[in-house]
């Protein structure tokens, strides 16, 4: 009696378990079932003349063996067969009145089968049920990548972070997903995208990330209903994670400014965006199809005075006033990375010719004379010309190209020599 009261109770816990792990009832039903079945056949062979029917209302089982009733004597596999007298005289369901060549229904008491049969079950059961997690935890997190999630900082590794999130699945936050200046203790929570889910030998891990653009995105929506109602469109993000960042916003109705939406009375929505990206830096501009007026936005603040743009190759000559190079390219180059980010656009600055209109030279003609890595180094900084350079204040060629004072000497005076020649 206590083996039976042992399987049921197991099949007891078990339905309670798949309540708990978001299992269907009809999942859980054919699991069990599917268990049954698999130590039915270890331990007759077969499985094929058994059936299982599972009362999932009482929390057991019933088996039952269908056997072939042949002539006494006759019994060649009593897996499938059973001889007239014992169909007749079955103990536990007697059949006096079946005959040779009729089917002989016997009752399977699995309990009686042992300790070792019933651990067996348990098992292959706690097998099954754990295979299904997971493909529920992969099917659930692989339809939210991109999405934002929350989670408490469980534990903190050299390499990455381990989250919990609210029903304490497992999220993994490594190093390189992290914004350069996010410092976390021990149950902090934790605000990320899923950058991705992956499934190596049928166990999910879950990444997610706080450099994604994708997380701004999110907490945009999350911040401005005006985009989570859809009166607000994002068109386009770029990030370079706690420092600076771009978005472009649209608007369907004319009567809401987009970019005013999206800031705040006195910044109070972009302010809790901000903060939360650890002090980033966020400009939000207004997005035109016009692919001029777009980057003369995301060049923003400084202003263009002339563009040169090649739609097919992507490629955007941008002419400012010397005062005006500095905005443009921003602080270590930031300005300029983001805006062709944005845009989609390879943008070079350049400074106006000069009034007297004397022709510049590019510096990949200096090659002879100039290291490749230095022209490099200048054309990254937005200087993609002699004159540019010239016009450039020595300290910030030094500075922002980050080059030694001897090369950026040196440099000068190749340039300067040209144009006295």
């Amino acid at each position: 009696m206590a083996k039976k009261e042992e399987v049921i109770d197991m099949v007891d816990r078990f339905s309670e378990f798949k309540e708990l792990k978001n299992i269907d009832k009809t999942t859980m039903i054919s699991v069990l079932e599917e268990s049954f079945r698999s130590v039915l056949a270890k331990m007759f062979g077969s499985d094929e003349n058994f059936d299982v029917i599972m009362n999932p209302d009482k929390g057991d089982c019933e088996i039952y063996q269908n056997l072939e009733v042949v002539p006494d004597g006759e019994v060649t596999d009593p897996v499938k067969q059973i001889s007239l007298t014992d169909a007749q005289n079955d103990p536990d369901d007697p059949d006096p009145d079946c005959e040779v060549g009729e089917d002989h229904t016997k009752k399977i008491d699995f309990a009686k089968f042992g300790r070792r049969a019933i651990l067996n079950l348990r098992q292959t059961l706690a097998s099954k049920i754990l295979d299904l997690q997971k493909d529920a935890i992969y099917s659930k997190f692989k339809e939210m990548e991109g999405e934002l999630v929350s989670g408490e900082v469980y534990q903190l590794w050299k390499k990455e972070i381990l989250l919990l999130d609210d029903d304490k699945n497992e999220l993994l936050l490594p190093k390189d997903q992290q914004i350069p200046s996010d410092f976390y203790r021990k149950g902090e929570t934790v605000r990320a995208v899923i950058e991705r889910v992956d499934n190596h030998n049928n166990n999910p891990k879950i990444i997610v990330s706080r450099t994604s653009e994708n997380l701004l995105r999110r907490l945009f929506e999350l911040e401005v209903p005006e985009i989570h109602d859809g009166l607000i469109v994002i068109r386009a993000v770029a990030r370079i994670p706690g420092e600076r960042a771009k978005i472009a916003v649209e608007s369907y109705d004319d009567r809401i400014d987009p970019v005013g939406a999206c800031v705040g009375v006195k910044g109070a929505r972009i302010h809790g965006i901000v903060r939360e990206l650890r002090n980033e830096n966020i400009d939000v501009i207004n997005y035109t199809s016009n692919p001029q007026l777009f980057i003369q936005r995301a060049l923003s603040p400084a202003k263009i005075s002339s563009m040169r743009l090649d739609e097919e190759t992507k490629h955007a000559e941008v002419f400012l006033r010397p005062e005006e190079v500095s905005l443009a390219i921003g602080k270590g180059g930031l300005n300029i990375k983001l805006a062709s980010r944005l845009t989609g656009y390879e943008i070079d600055v350049f400074r106006d010719l000069d009034e007297e209109g004397e022709e510049d030279i590019y510096l990949d003609e200096f090659k002879d004379e100039i290291e490749s890595w230095i022209i490099e180094a200048l054309k990254d900084m937005g200087c993609a010309t002699a004159k540019a350079v010239l016009n450039t204040p020595r300290e910030a060629l030094i500075e922002q190209a980050d080059l030694e004072e001897d090369t950026v000497d040196n440099v000068i005076a190749i340039l300067k020599a040209e144009f006295e020649d």
